[in-house]
């Protein structure tokens, strides 16, 4: 943190902004407190929305482009905001994702090694080892989400809900399998000294270098993905219930990466995805990005942090202030030429970011 405060560490401004052909314009958005604006944006590109706070940002991406271009690509969808038309090069796009704070499971038992499809591999390696084989156990047993080798008491959960009438429910550890999740059996199948309990309880961060002195390269390109974006100090196994918003939207981060090229061409369009983050994980994500638009997808943040904003490759400003007050386009263009226009709120923070 220190380096960062006094200068000795930095996220460095590009050298050169990426400069694409290919643009999506909205026309006359005029939804809420949006004043009728024509917005630009590039495809392959990193464009970022800011703005104080009721400028507009977040109408604009979630009620206008999302639905609009959803409808475009799917010809279905959630309602579209009040605008004109939507014109440019959206036929480019074969895919639309809106990554935001939600949680990635509705049940407690989804987590980070589930939802980067880590443990299907995992639970394929335990069912492999010479005592897996002898009891007769197959990778299905190897999964708390199914009956076979899971705990049913706790139902794989490692613990045990008591629900309280007038209080909040009581979550206690369960007694028949001590909070491992699974039976006997099942845990007493090891790989390398290790069961698949402390695999579950390993950090990110421990479980790729403990795959990688194994040479377990299909694993690894799973869970890094998870690294990059920062979350190496995450459990694999922690439930999605315990997991922050930002947290939550990074694991979405890290399962599109893990598809690397093969992900079909996807306009990402991201809520504040720095809430929370150090500058040392902020230049992470951001690595991630440079990777998603490399792999020749398109990324759309909606961000109030300097230090993702004097990265983006176009930006798009609203206000000048909130409520009544916002809902204009200040201006859309690289972060330079917003310094030199100099009409935005903006202006003086990115003037020094950029020098």
């Amino acid at each position: 943190t220190a380096k960062y405060l006094n200068g000795d560490l930095q996220i460095a401004v590009p050298e050169k902004r990426r400069n694409s052909k290919d643009f999506i314009k909205i026309i006359g958005a005029r939804q809420h407190n949006l004043t009728n604006i024509d917005v630009l944006f590039p495809l392959h590109a990193l464009s970022v929305i800011t703005g104080v706070s009721g400028s507009g940002k977040s109408t604009l991406a979630s009620e206008i482009i999302y639905p609009a271009i959803h409808k475009k690509l799917y010809d279905h969808g959630p309602k579209i905001g009040e605008m004109t038309s939507l014109e440019g090069a959206y036929n480019q796009l074969k895919h639309i994702e809106y990554l935001d704070q939600n949680p990635i499971g509705r049940s407690s038992r989804s987590n980070p090694v589930t939802y980067v499809k880590a443990y299907d591999d995992i639970r394929n390696l335990f069912a492999t080892q010479k005592l897996a084989k002898i009891k007769g156990l197959k990778p299905k047993h190897f999964s708390f989400n199914v009956e076979g080798g899971r705990c049913e008491h706790c139902k794989g959960e490692g613990v045990v809900t008591i629900e309280m009438q007038f209080m909040a429910d009581v979550h206690l550890t369960c007694e028949v399998c001590e909070g491992k999740r699974f039976k006997d059996d099942v845990l007493e199948v090891t790989y390398e000294g290790k069961n698949i309990h402390d695999i579950l309880e390993m950090r990110v961060d421990e479980a790729i270098a403990f795959f990688d002195k194994h040479k377990q390269k299909k694993i690894i390109d799973k869970l890094k993905p998870l690294q990059d974006v920062g979350l190496g100090y995450v459990s694999l196994g922690q439930s999605s219930s315990t997991l922050s918003g930002g947290e939550a939207q990074r694991i979405k981060l890290a399962s599109f990466l893990v598809k690397g090229s093969k992900q079909p061409k996807t306009l990402f369009i991201f809520d504040e995805p720095t809430t929370g983050l150090h500058f040392h994980d902020i230049n992470k994500l951001l690595k991630s990005f440079d990777v998603l638009i490399e792999n020749g997808h398109s990324i759309l943040v909606i961000e109030h942090n300097l230090e993702v904003i004097k990265s983006a490759d176009w930006v798009i400003d609203l206000g000048p202030e909130g409520g009544k007050n916002g809902g204009h386009l200040v201006f859309e263009g690289t972060p330079e030429d917003l310094v030199k226009q100099g009409k935005s709120l903006l202006t003086p923070y990115l003037k020094e970011k950029l020098s």
